[in-house]
């Protein structure tokens, strides 16, 4: 029995250590990994993406099967069809919409556009707030 105990206390078992290395290299639940294209896709057409939030169908045009460009261009159109709309109700409405609807909603534009061009360089599919949920190029 003493041998078994100087064993068993001498000799870790590899299986746990093995499953502790599995769990580590894991990554964060908490990190969004691309949901859609491959790797090669994503680093293939990673800055056309970006440049999809400056002229949303540029992904389309350079590749139009890549499925990570497609949704840039979407969120690209999102951002535009966006600041398009405060636009048009930050002029018609006056004084209100001159001084305050207009210069929030183009900060909040500007954001997400820096937001949307963080995520295409990071090889990230995260869809924008409040505009990201819908879907117009499929």
């Amino acid at each position: 029995m003493k041998n078994e105990q100087n064993n068993e206390g001498s000799q870790p078992d590899p299986k746990p250590a093995e499953e502790n290395e599995k769990v580590q290299d894991a990554p964060p639940e908490s990190v969004q990994q691309p949901s859609s294209g491959s790797g090669e896709d994503i680093e293939k057409v990673k800055v056309i993406s970006a440049l999809a939030y400056l002229i949303f169908f540029l992904p389309l045009l350079v590749n139009s099967e890549s499925r990570y460009g497609k949704f840039h261009a979407n969120q690209g159109l999102l951002l535009l069809l966006t600041s398009l709309a405060i636009n048009i109700v930050g002029g018609i409405i006056p004084v209100v919409g001159w001084f305050i609807i207009w210069p929030l909603g183009m900060i909040f534009v500007f954001i997400l556009f820096v937001m949307g061009i963080i995520n295409a360089f990071n090889g990230k599919t995260e869809p924008l707030p409040l505009i990201g949920k819908y879907t117009i190029i499929k």
